[in-house]
C-alpha cells in the first residue's frame, strides 16, 4: 500500500520522472527494512529475548501504522476531484485499520483474543473498504488523473530518503557504544537512580545492556545499509548530472534557435516593407527612365560633336545600368505566386553547377558534388530555385576568384526536410548575420546591387524552407537551403511545426 502511494496514482509523470522516484521509494524502503532488522531481528535469531521481540515489533508496527495514515492525510488535503474522494476513502480505512489492529494487539496480550472473534470484524472491513476505492481508481482515465493541484511530494520524498541517510551514523554509534543504554543510565542517574532498573528492563528488555553479538549484528547491518543506501544516493546524483547536462544543452538549443527565429522574423518583415517601398520607386523610376534612355540613344545619331556623342555615349550607359538596377528591383519586389510543381532538387543544383561553369572556370574553382541518392521530390518553381543556386554558386566563385578552391555541393535528407549545402574553401563571410540583409554587399562599387541573396531569401521563404550562411572553422562559408519534402503527393509538415502542434 505504501508503495503504490509513493509511485503518486492520482499524478500523470514522465519516465524521468519515475526513475528518480523509483530511488527514492527503494531508499525509504530500504531505510524501512534497515529499521525493521535493527530492532526486531536481533532479539529473534542473534539474542533470542521474547519481551524484547514483542516491544519492538509493536513499536514498529504502530510506527508503520501511523506513517500510512498520516501520508493518507497528507494526499486527501493535496488532491482534487475524484482522486480526492478515493484518498479519503483510503484514509478512512487506513485509520480503521489502525485502531482495530491495536485494539486487536491488546486483546491478543489480555488473553481474550481469539481467531473469529469480533476483533476480527473491524479489520475485515477495513480491508475491504481500502480494495473498493482501489477498483474504482482502476478506471479512472490518464487525462482526469493528471488534473490535479498536488505540490511536489518528490522534493520531499528526495529529503525524507537524505535524512534516512544522515541517520546512519547515529544508529552506528547507538550500535558501537551502547546508546540508549549509556543515554538512560546517565540520565537516570542524574534524576532518578533508584528507577534505573524498572525502566531499562522496560525499554530494552533486560538490565539497559545491548548483549555484545546484538550490538555486532546491528554494527554490520548499519554499515551494509550504508554501502547500500549510499550507492542508491550516488547513483541517483548521477542520473540528476545527465539530466542537469541535457536540459543545459536543450536550453542553449532552444536559445539559438530562438535566436534564428528572430533573426527570420526581423528579415521577413524587413523584406516585406522594403519590397513594397521599392516597388512602387521602381515603377515611377521606369516611365522618365525609359525617356531618358531613349532621347540619349537618338541624341547620340544626330550631328554632334565628339565630346558631345561621348557624353550622350555615358548618358545612355548609365541610363542602361540604372534600368538594370530597377529591373532587379522589381525582380525583387514581385510577390504574386508562381507555380509550383514536384522537382528533383539534384536535377536543380546539377543544373546549376553546369551553368556556372564559365564563371567557375574563369576563377580556377572546382567543384564536388555529393548528392545523396532517392532523394525525396520537392514541390516547387524550378526557376526560382535554379536562380537561388546559381546565385550561391556565383557568389561563392567570385569569393574564391584569383586564388582558386574547391566548391562542395552535398544534398542529404533531415527528417522530411531536404537539405542542400555548398560549401566553399574561400576567405568566408565578414559578416554573415548580414548577407541576405537588402543592398548588403563586399563587393566593390558597380559590381553588385546587394540584392541577389535578400531576393533569394525570399523565394526559399515562399518555398515553405530556410537558407542561413555561416562561416567554417578551417575557413571558407557554407550555405544551407533546407526545403520541404513531398510525402504521398503532398508536402510533409515541418519537424519544428509538427512538435509545437503536437
Amino acid at each position: 500500500m505504501m508503495a503504490a502511494l509513493a509511485l503518486q496514482p492520482d499524478v500523470e509523470q514522465h519516465d524521468r520522472d519515475l526513475r528518480l522516484g523509483s530511488l527514492d521509494f527503494a531508499l525509504l524502503l530500504l531505510w524501512w527494512v534497515y529499521v525493521y532488522l535493527y530492532a526486531v531481528i536481533p532479539w529473534q535469531y542473534v539474542y533470542a529475548s521474547e519481551d524484547a521481540y514483542q516491544h519492538n515489533l509493536n513499536a514498529s508496527y504502530l510506527v508503520e501504522k501511523l506513517a500510512l495514515v498520516v501520508g493518507l492525510a497528507l494526499l486527501w488535503f493535496r488532491s482534487s476531484g475524484l482522486w480526492r474522494t478515493i484518498y479519503v476513502h483510503w484514509f478512512g480505512a487506513g485509520l480503521l485499520y489502525s485502531l482495530s489492529s491495536f485494539v486487536a494487539t491488546w486483546a491478543l496480550n489480555s488473553n481474550t483474543y481469539f481467531s473469529g472473534s469480533l476483533y476480527d470484524l473491524p479489520l475485515v472491513v477495513s480491508m475491504a473498504w481500502i480494495t473498493v476505492p482501489c477498483l474504482l481508481a482502476l478506471k479512472m482515465p490518464v487525462g482526469r488523473a493528471a488534473a490535479t493541484r498536488s505540490l511536489p511530494r518528490g522534493v520531499w520524498a528526495a529529503r525524507l530518503g537524505m535524512i534516512a541517510v544522515f541517520w546512519l551514523p547515529g544508529f552506528a554509534w547507538f550500535s558501537l557504544f551502547n546508546g540508549p543504554g549509556a543515554i538512560a543510565r546517565l540520565l537516570l542517574r542524574i534524576h532518578a537512580p533508584g528507577t534505573l532498573t524498572a525502566i531499562s528492563q522496560e525499554l530494552f528488555g533486560f538490565g539497559g545492556s545491548v548483549p555484545a553479538r546484538v550490538r555486532t549484528f546491528r554494527l554490520i547491518l548499519t554499515f551494509s545499509a550504508m554501502l547500500v543506501m549510499g550507492s542508491l544516493v550516488f547513483l541517483k546524483q548521477h542520473l540528476l548530472d545527465i539530466e542537469l547536462i541535457r536540459l543545459l544543452r536543450a536550453s542553449q538549443q532552444s536559445f539559438q534557435e530562438l535566436q534564428m527565429l528572430q533573426t527570420q522574423l526581423v528579415q521577413s518583415e524587413k523584406l516585406a516593407s522594403l519590397g513594397q517601398l521599392v516597388g512602387g520607386a521602381a515603377h515611377e523610376l521606369n516611365n522618365p527612365l525609359t525617356a531618358m534612355l531613349g532621347y540619349s540613344e537618338l541624341l547620340a545619331t544626330t550631328s554632334l560633336t565628339p565630346e558631345q556623342r561621348s557624353l550622350a555615349e555615358k548618358v545612355a550607359q548609365q541610363a542602361k545600368r540604372i534600368r538594370i538596377l530597377v529591373a532587379s528591383l522589381l525582380s525583387f519586389a514581385k510577390q504574386t505566386p508562381t507555380a509550383k510543381s514536384a522537382l528533383d532538387v539534384n536535377t536543380v543544383a546539377t543544373t546549376a553547377l553546369k551553368l556556372c561553369q564559365p564563371q567557375m572556370r574563369v576563377a580556377n574553382v572546382q567543384f564536388v558534388t555529393n548528392l545523396a541518392d532517392s532523394l525525396p521530390r520537392a514541390q516547387g518553381d524550378a526557376n526560382q530555385l535554379l536562380q537561388v543556386f546559381s546565385n550561391i554558386i556565383n557568389n561563392a566563385a567570385q569569393a574564391m576568384s584569383g586564388r582558386g578552391g574547391i566548391l562542395t555541393v552535398t544534398t542529404s535528407v533531415n527528417g522530411n526536410q531536404i537539405n542542400a549545402e555548398f560549401s566553399d574553401t574561400g576567405p568566408g563571410m565578414m559578416e554573415p548575420d548580414r548577407v541576405f540583409d537588402p543592398f548588403y554587399t563586399t563587393r566593390p562599387i558597380g559590381q553588385g546591387s546587394g540584392l541577389g541573396l535578400s531576393a533569394c531569401y525570399g523565394i526559399i521563404q515562399e518555398h515553405g524552407g530556410k537558407i542561413t550562411c555561416q562561416n567554417k572553422k578551417e575557413g571558407g562559408a557554407v550555405f544551407l537551403v533546407e526545403l520541404p519534402a513531398m510525402e504521398n503527393g503532398k508536402v510533409a509538415e515541418p519537424q519544428a511545426q509538427a512538435q509545437a502542434a503536437n
